[in-house]
């Protein structure tokens, strides 16, 4: 008997075990020769390492106060956390003794720096240690916390080095003491979400359940009465009305999180408790967490998503403000929000393969989060418009860099988001050349090659390697852009209709060393148009193909790229290879362009501009502004 979807529970295969060729290789390779080691220069540049020395006096502020009570200073753990994520991630492709020596240093002194009840933090053990836990609201105690877990759990699955896995258990176990409903315990949470999904990751490495009991206790806890912000204000003699964005929405604590039923607030802060909850509700199979997160996805994903993949609109709360508000120009569109989505889609998998949350996915990787990082691996993007006039590119460093190593870590880890495991089933969510070596529970151990040229090409093959005969299923999402997508299992092809179940194709068979499984699916090029609700996409059309958005550049057109005119009836596209693009795919059409050089110089007139014929070329979003500066447009004009 089928097991129903909710009944299993899937878990991302680690990433020592997934092995990059292709597509994604070049990305890690790029982590790998550039952006590991710019990291963690630049966190040195910034005085990181100083702040985390024993050795030395404290350096004490050397950013500034704002006026919401705090300083990005107090993220500094999480910029060295994500930077040495990424670090044990890229050992993994390319050893790197001299990297991974530098690492060994730093985690050398946050155990010198570590209490002996286990309480680590550089800010509030260097700075200002009297103001330990006295506003989780705005102070990212937790979240700083979270970020170095996660770090500790990628540096012991790469390398086999516990020092920092062990710091982080004895200060997981000191929370516990401090976090909880007992006497003189504090029934608090997080005002930046994060610690619930590290939790989660810390307990899986370990075994331990404590720190997931720990994690579900942040996110039953979050928004109930009475309010744990408010009372903790009191305590400390602050306002409650007085704080940053004055409203509990901005952090997702304005109600317990199975009663919300909008997304709101500060994006990142978003994703990372929906991935949380998602986690949570896979390991505890909590039915009220995975509806009040249906109900929260589908919210996102038909109201407050760009086409990239791309949310938060706003740059004044760094995320969502009313339902189909998308401006192109002004989107925020943070890269950690799009790093965020991924994680959520992915961890809305756990519950079984349902390509609505892989779909998403891949659509925010490819073109929310990958824009963040140039192809040299060196330059990166904190917001991602999907209209520029020339004047927004890549820069170098940021006062609150916190996108840099998030978008890193996460293409140094994608083999993670991949694949996954039950049971008795693999289920592959994304495609790329690589070899994936999984253990199932029911004891079968199967390395799975997969061979393809995707997001370029749509055909993909599978070979299994087995050392014996095993019965599992093997799940393939059936990309819903995929029409005519076909499949065949050694050579003889299958029925899709009668193996697809929430848009995957799940074939359940004993398998065979050398067995292979053949998909195709099939890259047509596809306009797309926004809601009529969306005003500012009234009259435009954007281009997809396969999972990539297109859009185009002055570099190939010249300026005045709002005068392109994309025909209703979409013309044969030419492909043409990028050399300087990674080989990326980019399309040659036949359009119209209004002309701008014979209007004259009103500002205004009766007659519409004339048009003539033109071809203009479409590049992947995810790779402009990495060759000449210019404008850049994604939605272009449709002619009516």
């Amino acid at each position: 008997m089928t097991k129903s979807s909710n009944d299993r529970q899937f878990r991302p295969v680690a990433v020592p075990d997934v092995e990059l060729g292709g597509f994604w290789g070049k990305w890690q390779d790029a982590v790998c020769n550039s952006t590991a080691e710019t990291l963690l220069d630049r966190c040195v540049e910034a005085g990181m390492l100083k702040a985390i020395d024993v050795s030395q006096p404290s350096p004490g502020v050397v950013i500034p106060i704002q006026p919401w009570g705090g300083t990005t200073q107090m993220f500094w753990d999480s910029d060295l956390g994500k930077s040495i994520e990424t670090i044990a991630y890229s050992l993994y492709r390319r050893p790197n003794p001299k990297l991974e020596a530098r690492a060994d240093e730093i985690i050398d002194m946050y155990e010198k720096m570590q209490d002996k009840d286990g309480y680590l933090n550089a800010w509030f053990q260097r700075v200002e240690p009297s103001r330990r836990w006295t506003n989780l609201r705005d102070h990212h105690e937790l979240y700083c916390a979270g970020h170095l877990m996660e770090a500790a759990v990628a540096y012991y699955q790469a390398t086999g080095k516990r020092k920092l896995l062990d710091i982080m258990c004895r200060y997981a176990d000191y929370m516990i003491k401090v976090f909880g409903h007992g006497e003189g315990q504090i029934p608090g949470y997080c005002g930046h979400e994060e610690i619930e999904l590290a939790l989660v990751k810390l307990a899986r490495v370990t075994g331990e359940k404590k720190y997931l009991d720990l994690s579900k206790f942040f996110i039953d806890e979050r928004g109930t009465e009475p309010h744990f912000f408010t009372a903790e204000a009191a305590r400390d003699g602050r306002s409650a009305a007085d704080f940053h964005q004055k409203t509990y929405e901005y952090g997702q604590a304005h109600l317990p999180v199975r009663e919300q039923t909008k997304v709101v607030g500060h994006a990142v802060r978003a994703m990372y408790l929906y991935s949380g909850m998602a986690d949570i509700a896979t390991e505890y199979k909590d039915d009220s967490l995975t509806a009040a997160l249906e109900t929260l996805w589908d919210d996102l994903t038909t109201k407050q998503m760009y086409i990239t993949g791309g949310i938060g609109p706003a740059a004044s709360n760094e995320g969502f403000t009313d339902y189909y508000d998308l401006p192109n120009d002004t989107a925020y569109a943070e890269t950690c929000a799009s790093v965020g989505l991924v994680f959520w889609a992915s961890r809305m998998l756990g519950r079984g393969p349902d390509r609505r949350y892989a779909d998403i996915m891949e659509q925010a990787l490819y073109n929310g989060a990958l824009p963040g990082l140039s192809t040299d691996g060196k330059t990166f993007f904190y917001d991602n418009p999907l209209e520029s006039a020339g004047k927004h590119h890549r820069w170098k460093w940021h006062h609150c860099p916190c996108c840099p190593p998030n978008i890193a870590r996460l293409v140094t880890s994608i083999g993670s988001y991949m694949y996954a495991v039950a049971d008795d089933e693999i289920a592959v969510h994304l495609y790329g050349e690589s070899t994936a070596r999984l253990k199932l529970a029911n004891g079968a151990e199967v390395a799975l090659e997969q061979s393809t040229n995707y997001p370029w090409d749509g055909a993909v093959a599978f070979t299994a390697r087995l050392t014996k005969p095993a019965q599992f299923a093997l799940s393939l999402r059936i990309p819903d852009w995929a029409e005519g997508a076909t499949l065949s299992v050694n050579g003889t092809m299958l029925e899709l209709g009668a193996h697809v179940r929430d848009g995957y194709a799940r074939i359940d068979r004993e398998w065979a060393d050398g067995d292979r499984v053949a998909l195709y699916l099939p890259l047509a090029l596809r306009p797309q148009y926004a809601n009529p609700k969306v005003r500012q996409d009234a009259g435009r059309v954007a281009l997809m193909r396969g999972p990539l958005v297109y859009c185009v550049e002055t570099t190939d057109n010249g300026k005045d790229l709002n005068a392109i005119v994309l025909p209703r009836e979409l013309p044969a596209a030419e492909t043409v290879l990028l050399k300087d693009l990674n080989d990326a795919v980019a399309l040659d059409l036949k359009v119209e362009r209004e002309e701008t050089s014979n209007w004259g110089t009103s500002l205004y007139r009766k007659a519409p501009a004339e048009r003539r014929v033109a071809t203009a070329r479409f590049v992947p979003y995810h790779l402009w502004d990495n060759r000449a500066p210019g404008e850049m447009l994604v939605w272009v004009q449709a002619d009516k």
